[in-house]
């Protein structure tokens, strides 16, 4: 694992352990990963989604018993990530995005549909889609991420930039 997913995954586990005590029932949107195996080393129960279109089956949220749901770098790949806010039951939401970068295009996987970043948010934006969907942030941090050794003017800014949003929220 490289040096920047593992200190994002150390920072997410530490922002869900703040707030999430152990043991959990935990639906993370989005295929077991890297991340959600790590929740499960930690004690937590963790359930994934099945890899179906979030952007229109809602039946993982539907159908969950979680306490918690956590969506971890997911909703800048969703069209319409407005909806299934508005449709999770659950009374906590754990979520991070990577931020909106002023001096980079957003990530665009040419070769495959699912890996494009539809939505590269600013704070304000994340923090009003989540308040139209009937959340309310409780907690919040920034982060800004090691900096791989290059040269240029994108690792410099890189150096003093957020690059991640991570929150708590609760059902209003």
């Amino acid at each position: 694992m490289d040096k920047v997913k593992k200190w994002r995954y150390e920072k997410t586990i530490s922002f869900l352990s703040k707030h999430c005590p152990k043991p959990q029932n935990i639906l993370d949107l989005g295929v077991e990963n890297e991340l959600s195996k790590q929740m499960t080393k930690c004690g937590y129960n963790v359930t994934n989604t099945r890899g179906e279109n979030l952007d229109l089956d809602f039946n993982s949220i539907k159908n969950s018993s979680a306490n918690i749901v956590t969506a971890f770098e997911i909703f800048e790949h969703m069209l319409a990530p407005f909806n299934i806010l508005r449709e999770i039951k659950t009374k906590k939401l754990i979520a991070s995005i990577p931020l909106k970068l002023w001096f980079a295009n957003a990530y665009w996987n040419e070769t495959d549909d699912f890996d494009k970043h539809y939505h590269e948010f600013e704070i304000k934006q994340f923090n009003f889609l989540l308040k139209k969907t009937g959340w309310r942030i409780i907690d919040s941090e920034k982060w800004i991420p090691p900096v791989q050794r290059k040269i240029g003017l994108r690792t410099l800014l890189r150096m003093f930039t957020f690059r991640y949003y991570i929150v708590y929220c609760e059902k209003i």
